[in-house]
């Protein structure tokens, strides 16, 4: 049993849902080339005290800063009250 719903993306950030960005990479003599910027993404392991439980989160790191100063439970409340993401508890 997951507590989010299954979501089967690379590079996607299982909270804020952050995703690759493209752009151009320009060399010295201003020839631009396509590139894509990828978000910083970590695998995170978290505890829910209220809930007993570990999950493991494909998190970015401003979204791990946001878990650090608001905690994991208030802050997976406040996704799923905006509509981001549906818990399964």
């Amino acid at each position: 049993m997951h507590l989010l719903k299954e979501k089967i993306m690379a590079r996607f950030c299982d909270l804020t849902g952050k995703g690759p960005m493209s752009g151009n990479s320009v060399s010295h003599s201003n020839i631009k080339t396509k590139r894509k910027f990828y978000p910083n993404l970590q695998k995170k392991t978290f505890f829910i005290p209220e809930l007993d439980r570990w999950i493991e989160l494909k998190v970015s790191t401003s979204a791990i800063r946001t878990i650090n100063k608001k905690g994991i439970y208030t802050y997976l409340k406040e996704l799923q009250k905006k509509g981001e993401i549906q818990l399964g508890f």
